[in-house]
């Protein structure tokens, strides 16, 4: 009964971590591809449906949603058990809640425009960070000591979505060669190795065409 609907290069960050709460939750599925670039995701039925016309969104019956975000807590309500995507604990939940939405704000607008996932996935950028998007990782690099408790392979104390999430942007720029703090390094690369994860990143791509 549940059907999520992806670019078709699977290389959204957004469609990502619904992918991992899927994953994580062991909930059977179907897939659709939405073509970005034909502007698939305005198709009448497509958009009367998700009422944003984005891209990702999930069916669950007779129901339909967009924003990852609203995904994701969607599937945490309606699938409670283990494992939980979001801490249990109140404060936490919060904490989590705060660090996905920043992970969406202009504040780090800088570092996904200069290393898109294109980067991740094909071609590694070409240039350098420019002053605007070091800035913008020196604040990813502060928030995320600032919550990662030393030695800590989750933030939260397991596995969450905030922790899929901020390993996804460390690794825009640990891909493309950028200098990460050894501490953060480490940690994004041992959740990229998460199996979960690891499966997102090697899945077959076809041939990225720009649009």
């Amino acid at each position: 009964m549940l059907t999520l609907y992806c670019d078709s290069f699977w290389i959204s960050p957004w469609v990502y971590s619904c992918w991992v709460a899927l994953e994580e939750k062991q909930l059977g599925y179907d897939v659709v591809e939405i073509s970005l670039g034909a502007g698939a995701q305005r198709d009448p039925a497509y958009a009367n449906a998700t009422i944003t016309e984005r891209v990702p969104a999930l069916r669950h019956g007779d129901f339909m949603l967009a924003e990852s975000s609203a995904i994701v807590e969607y599937l945490e309500e309606a699938f409670s058990g283990e494992p939980p995507m979001l801490p249990r604990e109140l404060r936490q939940r919060a904490r989590c809640r705060q660090l996905t939405s920043w992970i969406r704000s202009e504040d780090t607008a800088p570092i996904r425009s200069e290393r898109p996932t294109t980067t991740m996935f094909y071609e590694r950028a070409a240039r350098p960070l420019s002053d605007a998007a070091r800035s913008a990782a020196d604040k990813l690099f502060r928030i995320a000591e600032r919550l990662l408790p030393d030695g800590a392979a989750a933030l939260f104390g397991h596995f969450s979505i905030a922790d899929a999430e901020l390993a996804f942007l460390l690794q825009r720029l640990i891909l493309n060669g950028d200098a990460v703090p050894d501490r953060l390094r480490n940690w994004a690369d041992g959740i990229w190795q998460r199996p979960t994860i690891e499966a997102f990143v090697h899945l077959p791509r076809k041939p990225y065409v720009p649009y």
